[in-house]
């Protein structure tokens, strides 16, 4: 699916996301289908996925169940392979990056020369792909409708007011579990989560976990066979993540700056991703994956019948 365009009994609002299309019920419930759309550099590409939306949902699910002990969710059911409904939440306006190892956008700040990232210290002497030697760190961001998300500080986020300290020291705690379960259902496949996101909102007084977690659209993942040996030699790790789709995007020019173009994707790059996002789901759930068709129909009348099951 590359975009939805239902109109739900008493719908009282749609957001059209980068990869996501959201509908709200009665101000109350919210209607999430994960489309085949695929952005990098925040920038949504202009070939889908194929199964791609399936897959983010169906780990989304899985790992939601599978932490739901630590924090509440706003799960409430998934009645599609691409869709899941649950609460609508006051979104708080950040998102918790939590890394393990120092890859991707903190390896580039580090290689730049610069020894902060969103105010944590970080250590010299580190390789890329080295784990933090203190343990995991919470890099915030602040979470954009449109364009990039932006670096921001704990302190920041506190003295500005987009978060109270005690609300914040909250949204810490829950990210740094939830981290922690993570990486101990990735070990078990074979897997080390490197780094993440988690996005939290709250009804009232409760917070909640929202949106998808641990999927390679919000995640890194390296395969934990021969990572030491690998690191030693300066290999590149192994890896399951989006990572690979923004590294294709930079060789061939792109990333995601003024006046740069989209660079063509061929049948071949696009079906590759395809199976990484497959090979993921396999790899981290140890099930086999099944590809799913819905049409808008059948996809439609199950929505409407779960709503009404609420």
């Amino acid at each position: 699916m590359l975009e939805s365009t239902f109109k739900f009994p008493n719908q009282t609002a749609f957001y059209k996301g980068k990869v996501r299309d959201v509908y709200t019920i009665e101000d109350k419930w919210m209607v999430m289908f994960v489309s085949d759309r695929i952005s990098a550099f925040d920038v949504v590409l202009p070939r889908p996925i194929p199964y791609k939306g399936q897959v983010l949902n169906q780990i989304a699910a899985i790992m939601l169940d599978a932490t739901k002990d630590i924090v509440p969710n706003w799960v409430r059911s998934v009645p599609l392979p691409n869709a899941t409904v649950g609460l609508k939440c006051e979104t708080f306006p950040v998102e918790m990056v939590v890394r393990g190892n120092l890859t991707g956008h903190a390896w580039r700040t580090y290689k730049s020369g610069k020894r902060e990232l969103c105010g944590v210290a970080l250590p010299e002497g580190l390789k890329e792909n080295d784990y933090f030697p203190g343990g995991p760190i919470i890099t915030p961001t602040t979470k954009a409708h449109e364009g990039h998300d932006e670096d921001i500080s704990r302190d920041e986020i506190i003295s500005s007011g987009l978060v109270s300290k005690a609300e914040y020291e909250l949204l810490e705690k829950y990210t740094l579990a939830l981290f922690q379960r993570g990486r101990e259902l990735a070990a078990q496949r074979g897997l080390i989560l490197v780094d993440t996101k988690y996005e939290f909102g709250k009804i009232g007084d409760t917070i909640y976990l929202i949106d998808e977690i641990h999927t390679p659209d919000s995640s890194r993942f390296f395969y934990s066979e021969g990572y030491e040996d690998r690191q030693k030699a300066g290999e590149p790790q192994k890896q399951l993540s989006k990572e690979f789709v923004r590294e294709w995007l930079m060789e061939n020019g792109f990333q995601g700056k003024e006046g740069q173009q989209v660079p063509e994707m061929p049948d071949a790059f696009v079906e590759s991703v395809t199976n990484r996002y497959i090979e993921l789901f396999e790899k981290i759930t140890g099930q086999p994956f099944k590809k799913e068709a819905v049409s808008a129909e059948e996809a439609e009348k199950k929505i409407v019948e779960t709503l009404k099951s609420l």
